[in-house]
């Protein structure tokens, strides 16, 4: 497993800046999360364990069936795996949680009920309740779709190291959302997300990694 632990603040100045413009063909932002180690080297990572976990986003959305959905207390004390993503992404946003469903279906079925991944639109116009179900069934139904007020979503992200913006047409006219691509680990003991998954992440990451987070132990 492709791993490392960060100082929290040294990661944050990275992390800020890892945005992927989704089909876009967009070069000018980065693809892969670049970190900066404490001995200031820079290297791509697929996990990277955090020595002082960020708090959970104290966030209250919608979800697929149009219901609140308030994530710290639905959250409470379950393994969690949190992405900001939008369903019009043809890569990376479907690739990253297929890579999640297809390593959650290897874990025993009651694991399985425990985990919880949430995915929150990054694109909240277009991702209605109706939208997220329907792109949803297609990659897990368990996964929790959350849309909501734009600048909400950006706030939360940015508390865990994650920048937003607002959704774009990109030189070709197509509509994109430009986004931070980790998905972040909640320890079901301590609430705290202390692993950043980075776009690099296979599925074999996943598979390797899910029995331990689903008990709150370091990759």
């Amino acid at each position: 497993m492709r791993k490392k632990t960060y100082a929290t603040a040294a990661l944050l100045a990275a992390a800020v800046l890892t945005l992927s413009a989704c089909g876009s063909g967009d070069d000018s932002a980065s693809s892969v999360a670049s970190v900066v180690d404490e001995g200031g080297n820079t290297t791509e990572q697929a996990a990277i364990v955090l020595d002082q976990p960020f708090t959970k986003p104290n966030l209250v959305l919608t979800d697929a069936a149009g219901k609140k959905y308030d994530l710290r207390a639905a959250t409470k004390g379950k393994p969690t795996l949190l992405y900001f993503g939008y369903t019009h992404c043809p890569d990376v946003c479907p690739l990253t949680m297929n890579n999640i469903a297809v390593a959650k279906s290897k874990l025993p079925k009651a694991q399985q009920d425990e985990l919880r991944v949430v995915f929150v639109t990054t694109d909240p116009e277009r991702d209605t309740p109706a939208a997220l179900a329907s792109w949803l069934k297609g990659i897990d139904p368990q996964v929790v779709g959350l849309t909501g007020d734009f600048k909400t979503i950006q706030a939360a992200a940015r508390t865990v190291g994650i920048t937003i913006e607002p959704p774009h047409k990109d030189k070709n006219g197509k509509m994109v959302s430009t986004h931070g691509t980790q998905v972040v680990a909640f320890s079901p003991k301590t609430d705290g997300g202390y692993v950043l998954y980075t776009e690099s992440a296979t599925v074999d990451d996943y598979i390797k990694d899910l029995p331990k987070l689903v008990q709150g132990a370091k990759p």
